[in-house]
C-alpha cells in the first residue's frame, strides 16, 4: 500500500470515528410522521403506554401507573438487564390530550444511570386524516457524535414503519433489513469494494482487501464467541465499511472480568490461527510453491496486525478496555499502558518498521485515545469487581495473545522470500 494511501486511510479513518463518537452535536431533535390506516383512537391505544395495545411490537411487556398525580409509569420491557431479567423504566407522562398527543420523559431506568436520560423527550402526536391517522413523533435528546443520533433516526423510522404494517395486519414482524444476515454480507462486500482501490486495482490488492475483510469478521467472531460463552442468549456482527465492525450482544455487562474477557477474545480467537498457518506456510514454501507460502504469510501478517493494532491501549480499543479492568485507575494505569505501548513499538522496530512510521503510529492512537475518551454509557450500578484470580488470569492471558501477534508479525515479516 502506498504511502500516501496509508495517510488517506489513516487520515479518513481518523475523521470518520471522531464524527461518530466525539463530534459536539449538542441538543438535537429527531422528527418523523408516519400515516397509518387506522383510526385515531386505534393509533392511540397502541402509542399510549398504558393503552390496552400497548404491547403491539413487544418491546412493552407491561405498564402500571405508580403515581397518577405526577403521571408517573412503570414499564417493564423485554430487553433484557445485566442480570438477565426485563429492564424496567419509570417514566413521566404529562401534557397529555388523549387520543392526541402526550410526551414522555425518563425518570428511572433499572439497567442505565439517570444521566443517560437527562436530555431526553419524546413527544407523540396524531391526527386524523383522509384514509388513518397521521403519527408524528419528536424526540429531543443531546449527542456526542453522530452514531447514536443516527441510530435513533433509524430505529424511529423502523417502528413507526411497523406500526403501519401492525395496524393494517395485526401482526408484528420482528428485526429489519439492515442487521440481516445478506444484508450484512453486501456490507462485507462494500468495504471489499471500498479498500481495493486503496490497495491497488490489481490482482494483489483485490486479494489484500478480501483478507483484511476476512480479518476483521474473524475478530468480531471472537467476540461474538465471548458473549455466548459469557452468558449471552444472543450475539451479532455489524460490519461498518472502512471502519471495521461492531460485535453486540444480548444485554449489558454484568462484571468487570465479563467486559475483558469479551474486548480480549476478539484478539484471543485469532490468536489460534497464527500458529497453524505460519506452519502452513513452511510446509507450502518447503514444497517449492514460494508465491503460496508468501501468500499465508501475508495472510498471518494481518492477522497478527490487525489484532495486535486492536489491543494496544486506547481507551475503547480492547487493549484499553481489558488493562482498564485488570489495572486501577491512576498511576498503575498508566504504567501498565505505557509499558504495553513500549512493547508495540519495540514489535514494529524488530519487524523492521521506519522510526518515522513507529511515530506516526503513536500520534494516530493517541489522538484516537484522546477522540474516544469517556464515550462509552454509564450503567446505572457499578459492575461487579474483579477478583485478584481474576485480573491475574486476564493478565496471564493478554500477555499470551500479545506474545503470538507479536511472534505472528516478526516471523511474518522475516519469511517472505
Amino acid at each position: 500500500m502506498p504511502g500516501w494511501t496509508a495517510v488517506l486511510l489513516i487520515g479518513l479513518n481518523l475523521g470518520l470515528i471522531f464524527l461518530l463518537v466525539a463530534a459536539p452535536i449538542g441538543i438535537r431533535t429527531i422528527s418523523r410522521r408516519t400515516v397509518v390506516r387506522a383510526t385515531p383512537d386505534k393509533v392511540w391505544d397502541a402509542m399510549w403506554p398504558l393503552g390496552g395495545q400497548a404491547g403491539w411490537s413487544g418491546e412493552i411487556l407491561s405498564a402500571k401507573s405508580v403515581d397518577a398525580e405526577a403521571g408517573l409509569v412503570r414499564i417493564v420491557l423485554s430487553w433484557l438487564g445485566r442480570d438477565g431479567n426485563s429492564i424496567e423504566r419509570t417514566v413521566r407522562l404529562d401534557e397529555v390530550s388523549e387520543d392526541r398527543h402526550f410526551a414522555l420523559t425518563v425518570i428511572e431506568d433499572s439497567s442505565l444511570d439517570a444521566s443517560f436520560w437527562t436530555h431526553f423527550r419524546e413527544e407523540v402526536t396524531l391526527d386524523a386524516v383522509d384514509g388513518g391517522t397521521a403519527v408524528t413523533v419528536h424526540q429531543t435528546d443531546r449527542y456526542r457524535g453522530l452514531a447514536f443520533y443516527i441510530f435513533r433516526h433509524l430505529a424511529l423510522r423502523r417502528q413507526l414503519s411497523k406500526l403501519a404494517a401492525w395496524s393494517e395486519t395485526g401482526k408484528f414482524r420482528k428485526g429489519g433489513l439492515f442487521e440481516h444476515p445478506l444484508t450484512q454480507v453486501g456490507m462485507a462486500l462494500a468495504s471489499v469494494l471500498i479498500l481495493w482501490p486503496l490497495a491497488g486495482l490489481t490482482r494483489g490488492g483485490l486479494a489484500f482487501a478480501v483478507v483484511l475483510t476476512v480479518v476483521v469478521a474473524l475478530h468480531e467472531l471472537g467476540h461474538m464467541a465471548a458473549f455466548r460463552v459469557a452468558g449471552h442468549r444472543s450475539a451479532r456482527m455489524i460490519f461498518i465499511p472502512l471502519l471495521g465492525g461492531i460485535a453486540i450482544g444480548g444485554r449489558p455487562y454484568d462484571s468487570h472480568f465479563e467486559v475483558a474477557f469479551v474486548a480480549l477474545m476478539g484478539a484471543g480467537f485469532s490468536a489460534f490461527l497464527v500458529p497453524p498457518l505460519m506452519l502452513l506456510s513452511q510446509t507450502v514454501m518447503a514444497g517449492g510453491n514460494i508465491d503460496g507460502g508468501n501468500f499465508v504469510a501475508v495472510i498471518v501478517a494481518c492477522i497478527a496486525l490487525f489484532n495486535l493494532a486492536n489491543l494496544v491501549p486506547v481507551w475503547k480499543f480492547d487493549g484499553g478496555q481489558v488493562l482498564r479492568q485488570i489495572c486501577p485507575n491512576g498511576i498503575a494505569l498508566a504504567l501498565a499502558s505505557f509499558v504495553l505501548l513500549g512493547g508495540f513499538f519495540a514489535v514494529g522496530a524488530g519487524a523492521g518498521f521506519p522510526p518515522k512510521v513507529l511515530i506516526a503510529a503513536g500520534a494516530v492512537f493517541a489522538a484516537l485515545s484522546l477522540i474516544t475518551a469517556g464515550s462509552g454509557v454509564k450503567p446505572r450500578d457499578q459492575l461487579k469487581p474483579l477478583t485478584m484470580t481474576g485480573r491475574l488470569a486476564l493478565a496471564g492471558a493478554l500477555c499470551a495473545v500479545i506474545s503470538i501477534h507479536s511472534m505472528g508479525i516478526l516471523w511474518s515479516f522475516s519469511s517472505f522470500v
